[in-house]
């Protein structure tokens, strides 16, 4: 009997070790094949998508390229100053970015230190989400007139964007009119509009901050092609510009003849933004003292820009489009500032890039092969933000293109669609000057307390040199 237990024992112990050594060999394969993804850009869709795969895919490292040393994109660059509580959204993605299997590269550029086929190389799937950096244009006579500025440029100058600091807008005259009616076209009327002791305490850049407090400017036109009820900003933005204090907002009445009428047939949040157009433009007074002025116009599109005013034709709407008239109308102003959408860009040839529409060529989130007639799909190819959609939507349609996108490439990964078998080493960084998350962590921390000093949030530093010493490269 004694024999006999001590066989059980001895049975039950070779299990143990026999499973011990098939969980290590388990383990050793699982290590040997660990999933690989390259993200590159880290803006808002970036950081969602490594949010979404790192949840789904236990046995995935993601690697986030980012041609800046800091991360986040157009919620550093993009969100106005005066919105603190939309970039509480960089608290979320801190958090993806402290996951062990989340790498952080930035100081790399997309063209200049890897392509696309150095990244297909080292990675099982790259994702594609570097955003939108160049203008729309308005192919309109005189367009590269002196007095116009791209609004894209704009923000980055009063937001801190490198190599946006010595735009130098002129603000000396009393009218600038904005060509744009989205929510960036708002942003920068409500920013030319307030009074600058609101804009202290935030992370508005210092020049930006003594450039406006020398500004001039009283009266800023807000012009659009279409009509109230195509108006593309939101409630909250207009709401907001509304209630700033010693500005008058002026509407035309007959840009909203016959509105009245229609307003209870439109959809809920079209119905609400109408609502306050026309509440507004009933408690419009005849006379204001207020010293400055908000101008939205409808109904009219840019025709020619001369040395101190442009013109605009008068359009009609037909099935929610503008169709420019033979009457125009010429409007006094000092300062242009285009605002009529983001436009991507291609950085390689590898990408199926639609140069006309400004995306690349993708079918829900995964990039198409060049010169297919039948939609062929680029296996392990994605594409994410406006990269792949063009420039439309808030951070919340960001966030959910981003998570669709990230189901797919995940969804392709578990259907073994791409082979994730072949072991892959991503980026090899050791000869450039990279920084990591410690090193954004490092500057952050100094432009915290430079910015404590000084009474504000934060002081932004512009200069990609300092940046690197602060990171200790």
């Amino acid at each position: 009997m004694f024999f006999a237990n001590c066989i059980l024992k001895q049975n039950k112990f070779n299990a143990i070790i026999q499973k011990t050594c098939e969980l290590k060999f388990s383990t050793n394969a699982i290590s040997a094949a660990r999933k690989k993804v390259c993200i590159v850009g880290a803006g808002p869709a970036g950081f969602y998508a490594a949010q979404y795969i790192l949840k789904r895919l236990p046995d995935c490292d993601v690697d986030v390229v980012e041609k800046l040393p800091v991360p986040f994109g157009l919620v550093r660059f993009g969100v106005a100053p005066d919105h603190p509580e939309v970039k509480n959204v960089i608290n979320t993605f801190t958090k993806t970015a402290e996951n062990p299997r989340f790498r952080f590269l930035g100081n790399l550029s997309l063209g200049k230190d890897f392509s696309v086929k150095d990244l297909r190389d080292k990675y099982h799937a790259v994702l594609l989400t570097y955003g939108a950096d160049e203008d729309r244009r308005m192919n309109i006579p005189n367009e590269n007139s002196k007095n116009l500025i791209s609004a894209r440029k704009f923000v980055a100058w009063y937001n801190g964007l490198p190599g946006a600091e010595n735009l130098n807008p002129d603000l000396s005259g009393d009218t600038v009119t904005l060509v744009g009616q989205g929510n960036v076209a708002v942003d920068i009327a409500r920013i030319l509009l307030s009074n600058v002791d609101a804009l202290k305490s935030t992370d508005i850049t210092d020049y930006a901050l003594e450039a406006l407090s020398a500004s001039k400017v009283k009266n800023v036109y807000l012009v659009g092609r279409r009509g109230p009820l195509q108006a593309a900003f939101t409630i909250k933005e207009l709401r907001e510009i509304l209630k700033l204090p010693n500005v008058s907002t002026v509407w035309r009445k007959s840009d909203f003849r016959r509105i009245p009428e229609i307003v209870d047939s439109l959809a809920r949040p079209r119905k609400r933004l109408t609502e306050l157009m026309l509440k507004s433009l009933s408690e419009q007074k005849s006379s204001s003292t207020s010293q400055k002025k908000f101008l939205p116009i409808f109904q009219r599109s840019p025709k020619e820009i001369h040395d101190n005013f442009i013109e605009f034709s008068v359009t009609e709407i037909k099935e929610n489009t503008a169709i420019p008239t033979n009457v125009s109308e010429k409007f006094q102003t000092d300062l242009i500032l285009r605002s009529i959408g983001y436009k991507s860009r291609s950085f390689d040839e590898e990408i199926n890039f639609d140069e006309k529409k400004g995306y690349i060529v993708n079918k829900d989130g995964r990039v198409l092969k060049r010169n297919s007639q039948h939609e062929s799909i680029d296996k392990g190819l994605y594409v994410a933000g406006w990269l792949g959609t063009g420039p439309t939507g808030v951070i919340l349609t960001t966030m959910n293109g981003a998570f669709c996108v990230a189901k797919a490439l995940c969804d392709d990964v578990e259907q073994k669609l791409i082979d994730t078998q072949t072991e892959k080493p991503g980026l090899d960084t050791s000869d450039k000057h990279v920084v990591s998350w410690d090193g954004w962590t490092k500057i952050d921390k100094f432009e915290v307390e430079l910015g404590k000093s000084k009474g504000k949030l934060r002081e932004k530093i512009v200069d990609i040199e300092k940046m690197l010493k602060i990171a200790g490269l």
